[in-house]
C-alpha cells in the first residue's frame, strides 16, 4: 500500500503547471524549510543528465558540506540560482521519483534515522564520486540514485529513503573502488607490453 501523498511534490506539481522554464531559485522559495533536501533533489535529478553531471555535482558536494557543517541556511551561487529548466520537464522527472518511491510504503519503519551532519557527510561523500571525470557504464546514474534518495529522505523525513541513500553510497564507493583497481591493472599491463 503506498504511502500519504508527498506534500512538497503536490505544491511543486501546481508551481510547474505553467509553461516555460523556472529557476531552481523559484523552486527554493516554494520549499520554506525544506531547502535543502529540494536542492539536493532538483541537483541529484539534474546528475542524471550525462555531461553535465560532474560539472552539476559539484553544487551538490558544496550544498553537503553546508548541511555536515550545520550552517541552518542553504547558500547557493548566484549563477546556479539562476539556473533555468523547462518546467515540463521537471514535472516529468519529480513525477517519476514520485512514482517510484510510492511502492516503498509507509514512512514508519524504521524510525531512527541517520543525523543532519551524517546526510551532510554522505551527500558530499556521494557528489564527489559523481564529479569525478571517469569513463564507466552508470558512472553517474549509481550516484544519483542515492542522492534522490537522499534528497526525498530530508524533503519528507522520511528515514527507510535515508538508509536506502547511504546503501546506494556504498555500493557506488564499491563499484569505483573495484573499477579503479581494474583500472589500474590494465595500465599497467598495457605499459608493460609497450615497455621492453
Amino acid at each position: 500500500m503506498p504511502g500519504p501523498p508527498l506534500s512538497l511534490f503536490r505544491l511543486l506539481d501546481q508551481l510547474l503547471e505553467e509553461d516555460g522554464t523556472v529557476s531552481v531559485r523559484e523552486l527554493l522559495d516554494h520549499a520554506g524549510e525544506q531547502t535543502y533536501g529540494l536542492a539536493l533533489l532538483i541537483l541529484a535529478l539534474l546528475t542524471f543528465i550525462p555531461g553535465v553531471a560532474n560539472v552539476l555535482s559539484l553544487g551538490t558536494l558544496a550544498l553537503g558540506l553546508q548541511l555536515w557543517w550545520g550552517r541552518a541556511h542553504l547558500w547557493l551561487p548566484e549563477p546556479l540560482q539562476r539556473f533555468e529548466m523547462q518546467r515540463g520537464r521537471v514535472k516529468e522527472l519529480l513525477a517519476q521519483v514520485e512514482a517510484r518511491i510510492a511502492w516503498l510504503g509507509t514512512r514508519t519503519a524504521p524510525r531512527q534515522t541517520p543525523g543532519r551532519r551524517t546526510l551532510g557527510f554522505l551527500v558530499s561523500w556521494t557528489a564527489f564520486l559523481a564529479a569525478l571525470p571517469v569513463l564507466l557504464p552508470f558512472a553517474n546514474v549509481l550516484p544519483a540514485i542515492g542522492l534522490v534518495l537522499l534528497g526525498v529522505s530530508l524533503l519528507e523525513e522520511w528515514p527507510l529513503l535515508a538508509w536506502l541513500g547511504a546503501g546506494f553510497s556504498l555500493v557506488t564507493t564499491i563499484y569505483f573502488a573495484l573499477s579503479a583497481q581494474l583500472v589500474i591493472e590494465a595500465t599497467r599491463a598495457a605499459l608493460r607490453a609497450l615497455l621492453p
